[in-house]
């Protein structure tokens, strides 16, 4: 069960990586942020209301205030490293951090696969690498879009580590991602208010405008509610079972973004990219058989 949870989340996140990054070719990175975790929190204010998560109020919901902090930094440097750099690149880079930070956590906690477990943990994250496609030719990735990509993968580890231990119970949960959701509005919204007064535009005049952003709302609250609900099914992944199992299924999800990127924009997966899908997806057998 842990583990398909786990790749439930790589679903969901990598249909959400590629539906951001594509927003952010046509509107500032700050504002789809802002936007799409506005429409989360609308619909997990109303789920928790309903659900009674308020009775979960605890010390704990401090976990999903940090998740909150720390979000919007790495999904804006995310977002933006993918509006600069390749998607089928960007992603895979970005989600090592996902990769390393919660395995050192529960190897920090004292978690022991083994040794199938162990070798899918090995198989798999080679297989996000080479599905990163390192240049062996031609333009390499600019230091500023690595530089944005790193910060990102720190950001996404520590947000899924963080959320994880921000509840206990399923009404806890949607109690913790409306908390962390919160935050991200708050944390972005200072940002995109600092980013205006600067003199940079909210949205972009020549793709559109208002008329635009209105045009991507059903797109936007995708990206907002498939983010959200990935972290939902990591948490419940990293609470039934082992965080190393669970963080490296759920880092699959550039596989997910590539293959998007593939169907709709006709990115070209070259034969290390395939190579390293191949591979995660044979790790992720190994994971959830072992």
């Amino acid at each position: 069960m842990s583990a398909l949870f786990a790749l439930a989340t790589s679903v969901l996140l990598g249909l959400a990586d590629f539906g951001g990054g594509l927003l952010t070719r046509r509107t500032p990175a700050l504002t789809v942020v802002v936007v799409s975790q506005g429409i989360a929190v609308v619909v997990l204010g109303a789920i928790v209301t309903a659900s009674g998560g308020w009775t979960e109020v605890g010390p704990q919901l401090w976990y999903a205030v940090a998740a909150g902090v720390v979000g919007p930094v790495g999904m804006l440097c995310f977002y933006r490293a993918l509006a600069l750099g390749p998607m089928g690149v960007v992603s895979p880079i970005g989600a090592l951090g996902s990769v390393a930070v919660p395995l050192g956590v529960g190897l920090a906690l004292g978690e022991r696969p083994g040794l199938p477990q162990f070798a899918g943990i090995a198989v798999a994250v080679a297989g996000v690498v080479l599905a990163s496609g390192p240049q062996t030719g031609g333009t390499s990735v600019q230091r500023r879009t690595l530089m944005l990509t790193l910060v990102a993968a720190v950001g996404f580890g520590s947000v899924m580590t963080l959320i994880a231990a921000a509840s206990t119970t399923l009404t806890g949960l949607f109690l913790a991602l409306f908390v962390q959701r919160v935050c991200n509005v708050a944390v972005g919204g200072g940002a995109l208010y600092v980013s205006v007064r600067r003199g940079s535009p909210a949205l972009d005049p020549a793709a559109g405008g208002v008329r635009a952003l209105w045009a991507a709302l059903p797109a936007l609250a995708f990206v907002g509610l498939a983010d959200v609900a990935g972290n939902g099914t990591y948490s419940v992944a990293a609470q039934t079972g082992p965080v190393t199992v669970a963080a490296v299924l759920a880092a699959l999800y550039p596989v997910v973004t590539a293959l998007a990127a593939r169907a709709v924009l006709s990115e070209r997966l070259r034969a290390v990219q395939a190579t390293g899908a191949g591979l995660a997806l044979a790790g992720s057998l190994l994971l959830a058989t072992g």
